[in-house]
């Protein structure tokens, strides 16, 4: 019957006829209730970006020290505005991030913008530069603001600006600068001043976060015009306008960075603090920025990579870093809030996963967030005066009475023996025993899974799935010879990782016989479809969302872009494009296939899903695509991801049978 059910291709569309999605399916595809989150310089108040129906979202302010009554202050509509996020230039000013793609039915560009606007009441005012009427170009960027506290100027900041060319034709007063700079600007009256003149080739600026640039990164360009694969990084010391050569960071044909990357300014230090590579793991280091150019190791492990830094502040002081082990922690540099990270651990032990997500001007009180494998986490206060730690908003509040399931760090052999790294999923109450089975990997491929809440694999737990998530050679995060030579390239390694892990899943009897299948986004996507590359009977589904399908149509979608030819030989040319692209295979898969695209999708154009439906179509192939107007490659829609949950859901109990 499923077998017939899905025998033609059928395109349907958002907001299609259907039965209402499962109430796991509405909890467990609902956006996040906390999107993104600040704490005022004062620590009074606090800024919430929240859902705001399917698609839009709005910003409200809380009160902490009076009556905790939420006042929206902005809101954006999803299509095509989305507000991104908002942090406080002042006590009662607040800059936003607005996210646009304009459709012209022939291709896809996405906006920027910057938008002020007070807790007072008022209009929004935008803080991005408006070119010129005679502007020769559109501003795709609406710059980013690097320094939240200008010494002595209360509501000013450091922010990028992309400047255009203009036409010069019957004036002498047209705009001739081009390239990136950055401005002064005052958030409350929009007045602002230069204060780096733009370069054609920089790409970005790093301040000490006391109002003074330090580091700007530039890109030289081929004779083509495309990005080169370096990066040269230039530094001033205190107090000059001098700029001075750093680094130079080169990028490998596979997308390995060779060299410092410089991430941070610590002015009092006087250094920068970037990365680098140490025995084959990517390490912290700090560079002096006295003339001197000492560099010195500031930590490393040598097994996992270093991949974030922990900062506090206005001034967004380096206090710590992170990396992953077999899950997420934190090495704390200042005494002070190494002994906190411990004592907070001890105040709410079932959420091990903590993180410093703002601070008040003065450091004294903190905005945490707190969360484990099953819990997405809930938002602190903490007054390092008074020593009291107060709860402020759940992320998501829909979930708390539903059960969720643990996450177990897990490792299996690989076809030459290698241990595969992963987690895995269990139904909660479950024994773990012959079990429905999806091994669901990851996107990218340069990421990686971690042991935390993450809500694809805690629907199907709570639908009564095993959920084997396995970080595959060419993975990020565990040095370079785990990495590969990525996932494109290095296919075969990749996904015969994925392979092995539904063979596992099978040989330890988590997964009943013939019941395994396997679900990815992007390069997951990716990795389903061509798994029956290597094996076409192991998965008896498929389930792929905004998937690559063709590594050269890939590449193509990155033709009028400047990075054009890191992507094309991050791909390679070669007999793995043929070989590895789903799409010129369709015959061999024999599963039955789900496919789901967002039309709006700018990370992977949705040609790619159509093509694949059309190829599995014509193959004689059972498909499904589903189409969703208006979305990008995350289905930022908490009805669309409702109906791609219940969607899935009932697609694999067809095929695998509901028990």
């Amino acid at each position: 019957m499923m077998r017939m059910m899905f025998a033609a291709a059928m395109l349907v569309s958002a907001g299609a006829a259907a039965a209402q999605p499962s109430p796991e399916a509405i909890a467990f595809g609902a956006r996040e209730s906390v999107e993104q989150i600040s704490l005022s310089p004062d620590g009074k108040n606090i800024a919430v970006v929240a859902p705001l129906g399917a698609r839009g979202s709005y910003v409200y302010v809380v009160n902490l020290v009076g009556e905790p009554k939420r006042k929206p202050i902005a809101r954006s509509s999803g299509s095509p505005d989305r507000l991104q996020y908002c942090r406080w230039s002042t006590n009662t000013q607040l800059v936003c991030g607005i996210y646009l793609i304009a459709d012209d039915g022939d291709s896809l560009t996405s906006f920027t913008r910057l938008v002020s606007v007070s807790t007072e009441g008022g209009e929004m005012k935008v803080l991005t530069a408006r070119p010129g009427e005679n502007a020769l170009q559109v501003t795709y960027r609406g710059g980013e603001v690097i320094d939240w506290q200008v010494d002595g100027d209360e509501g000013k900041v450091l922010m990028t600006r992309q400047w255009v060319p203009e036409e010069a034709t019957g004036t002498t007063i047209a705009q001739h600068r081009t390239g990136l700079g950055v401005e002064l600007v005052d958030t409350r009256t929009l007045k602002r001043s230069t204060v780096e003149f733009p370069r054609d080739t920089a790409v970005s600026y790093i301040s000490d976060g006391h109002g003074q640039i330090r580091i700007m990164a530039t890109r030289p360009r081929e004779n083509s015009g495309y990005f080169s694969n370096r990066v040269v990084y230039s530094y001033r010391k205190k107090g000059s306008k001098d700029w001075l050569p750093l680094v130079t960071e080169t990028f490998t044909p596979e997308g390995l960075g060779v060299g410092f990357r410089p991430i941070a300014v610590d002015s009092t230090l006087d250094v920068a603090y970037g990365y680098d590579v140490e025995n084959g793991h990517t390490a912290l280091f700090k560079i002096a920025l006295d003339g001197s150019m000492k560099k010195e190791l500031v930590f490393a492990r040598p097994d996992t990579d270093i991949d974030d830094i922990v900062q506090i502040g206005r001034q967004h002081r380096v206090v710590g870093t992170s990396f992953a082990t077999d899950r997420r922690q934190t090495e704390m540099f200042d005494p002070d809030l190494r002994r906190f990270v411990r004592g907070m651990a001890k105040a709410v032990p079932d959420k091990p996963l903590i993180s410093i997500v703002d601070a008040s001007a003065d450091e004294q009180l903190l905005l945490l967030w707190a969360g484990s494998d099953s819990d997405p986490g809930v938002f602190y206060l903490y007054n390092r005066g008074t020593k009291e730690l107060g709860e402020l908003i759940s992320v998501r509040a829909e979930l708390a009475d539903r059960a969720r399931a643990n996450v177990k760090a897990v490792s299996y052999p690989a076809a030459d023996g290698t241990m595969i790294p992963g987690y895995l999923t269990l139904p909660p109450g479950s024994d773990g025993k012959n079990l429905r089975a999806i091994v669901m990997p990851h996107g990218g491929p340069a990421a990686r899974d971690e042991w935390s809440f993450d809500w694809l694999p805690q629907f199907f737990a709570a639908r009564g799935y095993a959920v084997l998530q396995p970080n595959y050679r060419g993975s990020s995060g565990f040095g370079d010879g785990w990495y590969q030579k990525n996932g494109f390239k290095s296919w075969r390694t990749a996904i015969g990782d994925v392979n092995d892990g539904g063979r596992w899943l099978m040989k330890e009897g988590i997964a009943a016989p013939g019941k395994v299948a396997i679900f990815g986004w992007s390069y997951g996507g990716y990795a389903a479809l061509q798994s029956p590359a290597l094996d076409p009977t192991l998965f008896k589904a498929i389930v792929a969302v905004a998937p690559v399908t063709d590594l050269d149509m890939l590449r193509s979608e990155s033709e009028h872009y400047l990075n054009y030819k890191i992507v094309d030989k991050f791909i390679g040319k070669g007999p793995h494009v043929e070989e590895g692209s789903p799409a010129r295979h369709a015959a061999t898969i024999t599963a039955p296939v789900l496919l789901f695209h967002g039309n709006q999708d700018q990370n992977v154009g949705v040609r790619e899903s159509r093509v694949m439906a059309d190829k599995l179509k014509s193959a004689g192939r059972n498909v499904r695509y589903v189409e969703y107007k208006g979305l990008d490659h995350q289905l930022e829609d908490s009805a669309a991801r409702a109906e791609m949950l219940d969607t899935s859901d009932s697609f694999l109990r067809g095929v695998l049978g509901d028990k």
